[in-house]
């Protein structure tokens, strides 16, 4: 009887034990998929931000060169442009890495972007434009479709 006893507590410390961990291993899965989704969601942000001020330096370039404004108006402008581009890079290769699944979508709404260089009349760009806030929002919503997974 005792050694019944013995072997009913054995298997019961082993038994907790083993659910501990479970339960353990399933706090730290869990933990990590939300701090995965908070990188995320934080690259998202910061490449949206990045793709509406390109747009908005582009839309400013390119509407200046169009409207034949002063040269040294519109190499501010190209200038302005450069840096708005630059800081696409760090939150779009983030992004990508993150959620490697939106890597079509990230890469349209980024080339959506850059087409709106050289349009050859105003409304060229203005489509350009509202193909880039299109491709902008459909990524948006491609992540959002994918991040509220569980």
């Amino acid at each position: 009887m005792e050694i019944a006893v013995a072997a009913i507590a054995v298997v019961g410390t082993v038994l907790g034990a083993g659910v501990v961990g479970i339960q353990q291993y399933l706090m730290v899965r869990a933990q990590r998929r939300q701090a995965l989704r908070d990188r995320a969601m934080a690259a998202l942000a910061e490449l949206s931000i990045a793709l509406a001020d390109h747009r908005r330096a582009m839309w400013v370039r390119e509407d200046l060169r169009l409207s034949g404004a002063a040269a040294e108006k519109v190499a501010e402008a190209r200038e302005a442009s450069h840096v708005t581009r630059s800081s696409l890079t760090a939150p779009q290769v983030a992004l990508t890495m993150l959620l490697p699944s939106l890597r079509l979508d990230i890469e349209a709404a980024v080339r959506a972007v850059y087409a709106m260089r050289g349009a050859r009349s105003a409304e060229a760009l203005a489509s350009y434009r509202e193909t880039a806030v299109s491709a902008a929002d459909a990524l948006t919503a491609t992540a959002a479709g994918v991040l509220s997974r569980p």
